[in-house]
C-alpha cells in the first residue's frame, strides 16, 4: 500500500492482509528492489487523491477555512 520513513531514517512498508484486511509494517530488508520500494513512496504523487487541475482552487479553499 505505501512506504514510511521512521526517525532513524529506515523505510518502512505497510501492506494489508487480503484475507482479514488488517495493516501491517515491515522493515525495508537489504535485498528489497530499492526501484519497487521507490515505486510505491511515489504513488501518491503519481495518482494524487484530487484533479490536479483543481489544486489552485482546493488550495485557496484551504486558506478560506484556516481563516
Amino acid at each position: 500500500m505505501g512506504v514510511w520513513v521512521r526517525q532513524n531514517g529506515e523505510w518502512t512498508v505497510i501492506h494489508r492482509c487480503r484475507r482479514c484486511g488488517v495493516l501491517h509494517s515491515n522493515r525495508a530488508a537489504a535485498d528489497d528492489n530499492p526501484m519497487k520500494l521507490m515505486s510505491i513512496a511515489m504513488k501518491p504523487v503519481a495518482f494524487p487523491p484530487f484533479p490536479l487541475e483543481r489544486i489552485e482552487e482546493l488550495t485557496a479553499l484551504m486558506e478560506e477555512m484556516e481563516q
